[in-house]
């Protein structure tokens, strides 16, 4: 009987990569989002890369945020230095289906993933020059300005020694904001406790919080990963250095990740709905201000 070729998905292949990272003792979120520079993007296009791409590109160590295919640095003249490992990202691509009744043709969508490379891995390619963002002061203004306007905020107290978020009472508790070692610190872990609070039943009701999940369970490790990714996605949408908080739930999440290779993606997804809910609001305010 003939071997059927192992094929991988773009699902297992960013998930054995960020397996890779985990069991490595590197975590996405975990590595500065290199704020001074930017959120990861292409460059040539420009565009900054979403969802599970931004989050996985972001942890990989390099200063440069700028990132693109082997043949668009060959277009360029340039080329990707020798013994150099790519890093796979994916997009959706969008095919025509089969005509319906009604003579239309409805859409389907198909993942599929392809490699990149940092610009730090290439030669003879010239690099656009990068102006730094630069955090002189604490209150930071933007992240109070998310904080404010988000839609039915929770009531946030601060005081005592644990950060932390209880849904029966609808609550954010914080420690003194001047404990913190850095504003970006307090600001990624009130993130964390926010996007948390995005899941209760006035909110965006995600299952992941309301659904009973006892400490350790893979639905508490599901909402962690939400909740870690959201922090993670504001602070690159703020251009902010955040950290990851919750060291101690990388078991747990190896374990969830290896059970299911759409976990990273499920993920991302309620992530990204949790990050867009609480921005939303003060971008709109922002508009309507100019």
């Amino acid at each position: 009987m003939a071997m059927v070729p192992h094929v991988d998905t773009p699902y297992q292949v960013m998930t054995d990569r960020i397996l890779s990272l985990l069991e490595q003792g590197t975590v996405p979120g975990h590595k500065p989002w290199h704020a001074e520079h930017g959120q990861p993007r292409n460059l040539f296009s420009q565009r900054p890369y979403h969802g599970v791409n931004l989050w996985l590109l972001g942890s990989m160590g390099y200063a440069s945020p700028f990132w693109c295919t082997f043949n668009q640095v060959k277009a360029a003249g340039g080329r990707v230095r020798k013994g150099e490992h790519g890093t796979p990202v994916v997009f959706w691509r969008v095919y025509d289906g089969k005509e319906n009744e009604e003579g239309t043709r409805e859409k389907r969508f198909a993942l599929q993933y392809f490699t990149v490379f940092n610009a730090e891995q290439l030669d003879g390619v010239a690099l656009p020059a990068i102006t730094p963002v630069v955090h002189t002061h604490t209150p930071i203004e933007r992240c109070e300005t998310l904080v404010a306007h988000m839609p039915q905020r929770p009531r946030i107290r601060h005081g005592g020694g644990r950060a932390c978020y209880q849904p029966l009472a609808d609550v954010v508790t914080m420690p003194a904001p001047h404990t913190f070692t850095s504003p970006e610190r307090y600001y990624s872990t009130l993130f964390h406790e926010l996007a948390h609070s995005t899941g209760h039943p006035s909110r965006l009701h995600r299952k992941t919080l309301t659904d009973l999940c006892p400490f350790g369970s893979t639905n508490y490790s599901k909402e962690e990963l939400v909740a870690e990714m959201t922090a993670a996605f504001l602070c690159a949408h703020l251009d902010l250095k955040g950290e990851l908080r919750h060291a101690d739930y990388i078991a747990n999440w190896i374990s969830l990740l290896k059970e299911d290779s759409r976990a990273i993606f499920t993920a991302a997804s309620l992530a990204s709905k949790a990050a867009d809910y609480l921005r939303s609001f003060s971008e709109r305010t922002e508009e309507d201000d100019d």
